[in-house]
């Protein structure tokens, strides 16, 4: 999938370097529920057990291919929020030198087309960005996750999805 500036692609194992680049930092792991990585081979495993998910894709710029963050869809009931098999929830992270270029939102924006469109999953979202980025990030999520869920309401006739955000 692609945006503006973003490419969202399945992870590799060649993205450990990267992974391990931004996941070390104490500020990005933590948050989202993990320890941070000690090494590159622990990042490889990273990649091969949690980042096989169908829906998990690394966060890259388009220059350069490079992965900084991940974002997913965490799919049928295998969400911390909701056992239904028609919910999901978006879950993401960023490496820290790309927090306050508006990357989360526009990854998110187009992670959200997609679980409309192509899964027709009802969406939640949790965000994993420490500090002072969370409610800036929440902010420009909520704005742009109310508006394009406002057109996406005729895709469902007479049955309104739910967009849930905590």
């Amino acid at each position: 999938m692609e945006t503006e500036r973003l490419v969202l692609r399945k992870w590799t194992e060649a993205d450990a370097d990267s992974l391990f680049e931004y996941a070390k930092n104490p500020e990005v792991g933590p948050v989202a529920g993990w320890p941070p990585h000690k090494s590159v081979e622990e990042s490889k495993e990273v990649i091969r057990n949690v980042f096989n998910a169908p829906e998990c894709y690394a966060i890259c710029e388009k220059e350069n291919n490079i992965a900084i963050g991940a974002v997913e869809l965490k799919l049928n009931g295998h969400t911390d929020m909701t056992q239904r098999d028609d919910e999901c929830e978006l879950g993401y992270w960023l490496g820290q030198p790309f927090w306050g270029k508006g990357y989360m939102p526009e990854a998110a924006r187009e992670l959200l087309r997609h679980g409309f469109e192509d899964l027709f999953c009802f969406l939640g979202a949790k965000s994993f960005m420490p500090g002072i980025a969370p409610p800036a990030t929440a902010q420009k999520y909520r704005l742009a996750t109310l508006q394009y869920g406002l057109n996406l309401r005729w895709y469902f006739s007479n049955s309104l999805r739910s967009i849930f955000l905590w």
